[in-house]
């Protein structure tokens, strides 16, 4: 193989694949990025870990000997992260290495074979259907941070995705940790009905969002089956993500949504986000927790710690019903109010122990439970 490339196309297009690649790997090859090179002028890079995959199809300068061969992701990208900006990078394999070459600066690198290449074989994906990237990327900004990072419930460990049929055909995205819990709904794209229910994993989910920054005003066509995910991003040439998905079962998450709390709060999520992180600065790293002392029009947060004081502050709010107090963990009540844009949030709650429900309205695409701590 002998192609030569522009610094800027090869570094972007490395950064897309090489951050799929797991720094320590037992498989040699599993470190490599697959380089194919072929006559019509374009190079097609490849990375994977086994459970995900990312290509990318990228416009060669020139391709003078067509062909394909694997090399270290991690050093290729960090020698095109250094080479001169502006220069022309010439790729040759010739036994077992790969030279790098650029103005003054020459590399010789080991390579594996392709074919010792491991490719997800996809399948049929019977699904499919598109969504512009900007409301895919607000999906997934509204509710991974609710995804569980507990191995032993790994089938918490990513992004549920739905269909629905209740008032109107919708698609839902929920994910949850047993203390919190996300959920958006959009409307169901053509394509979609009939879909199966799908778990993401937390890592294809991260991967997507970065990979969705660059193209923010395309679509993403989204095809799968019950056990794979491919979403396609730029049409044709452009960057393909595959992935397997969760195989477990989501649980019921519908019956944790409170109906029935009648005690309503609403307050500005910005200056209440500021309170509670102010209050926080004295909690303890076990505990978290912050008090939320609620009476007619004003909500007054307390925490107090053995060993770090105590700190109060009182906000101004729109509350009418009767007086009581809850807690609830301040990291997990700043991540929700970190999503509500706008000047109200309502918050839905019941009684001390009961899981509260919050969201912008009830207009919102994105809802939110948050489980009430002890305090």
């Amino acid at each position: 193989m002998k192609a030569t490339i522009e610094r800027a196309t090869l570094l972007r297009c490395l950064s897309h694949v090489q951050s799929v690649v797991e720094r320590r790997n037992t498989i040699p090859i599993l470190s490599n990025v697959l380089i194919d090179a072929d006559a019509g002028g374009s190079l097609k890079v490849m990375a994977t870990d086994l459970d995900l995959q990312v290509t990318e199809n990228m416009a060669a300068a020139s391709v003078e000997m067509p062909g394909a061969i694997t090399v270290s992701a991690h050093l290729l990208f960090d020698i095109a992260r250094k080479l001169p900006e502006g220069s022309q990078v010439s790729l040759e394999t010739a036994d077992n290495r790969m030279a790098v070459k650029a103005g003054r600066s020459r590399f010789s690198l080991p390579t594996l074979p392709r074919d010792d290449f491991p490719v997800i074989v996809e399948g049929d994906l019977p699904t499919s259907f598109e969504l512009p990237a900007k409301t895919l990327a607000e999906l997934i900004d509204r509710t991974r941070f609710a995804i569980s990072t507990e191995e032993t419930r790994y089938y918490l460990n990513g992004i549920f995705l739905h269909v629905s049929d209740e008032d109107q055909p919708v698609l839902r995205a929920a994910a949850t940790d047993g203390h919190r819990l996300a959920r958006f709904t959009l409307p169901r794209p053509d394509g979609a009905e009939g879909m199966p229910d799908v778990i993401v994993p937390r890592k294809a989910v991260a991967e997507l969002r970065k990979l969705l920054e660059e193209s923010l005003d395309a679509n993403v066509q989204i095809d799968l089956s019950a056990s794979k995910i491919r979403f396609t991003m730029g049409g044709e040439g452009g960057v393909v993500l595959t992935s397997k998905l969760i195989d477990g079962t989501f649980p019921d998450y519908s019956r944790v949504i409170p109906t029935g709390n009648d005690k309503l709060l609403r307050i500005d999520p910005r200056s209440f986000y500021e309170a509670v992180d102010r209050v926080a600065t004295i909690a303890t790293e076990k505990t978290r927790a912050v008090k939320m002392s609620l009476e007619t029009d004003k909500v007054t947060l307390s925490v107090s710690s053995p060993d770090n004081g105590t700190a109060a502050e009182e906000l101004a709010a729109d509350y009418g019903s009767d007086g009581f107090e809850i807690g609830f963990n301040a990291n997990y009540l700043k991540d929700i109010l970190g999503q509500i844009d706008g000047d109200t949030a309502e918050l839905h709650l019941a009684d001390a122990g009961a899981p509260t429900l919050i969201r912008k309205d009830d207009k919102s695409q994105a809802l939110y439970v948050l489980m009430p701590m002890r305090v």
